[in-house]
């Protein structure tokens, strides 16, 4: 599983950076991401929806968003 620190970061920059991490990475590998911008609670999902991409989770923990992502083409 490849890890990104988004930490820090904000819109767009945590999609541009995922965007780009996704496309280093095998069909059915995941990418897991740590960000502080709470956009990316609606960003991430509408993201995966547009690219054919799985969230596979999203969730809140303390001030950081986890999330993974399955690459799916």
């Amino acid at each position: 599983m490849t890890t990104l620190d988004l930490k820090g970061l904000l819109c767009p920059m945590p999609i541009v950076k995922m965007a780009k991490a996704i496309k280093e990475i095998e069909v059915g590998q995941t990418l897991e991401a740590v960000a502080t911008d709470p956009g990316v609670m609606a960003d991430v999902p509408a993201w995966c929806r547009s690219t054919g991409h799985e969230l596979v989770t999203l969730e809140k923990l303390d001030k950081q968003f986890h999330f993974v992502v399955r690459r799916a083409q």
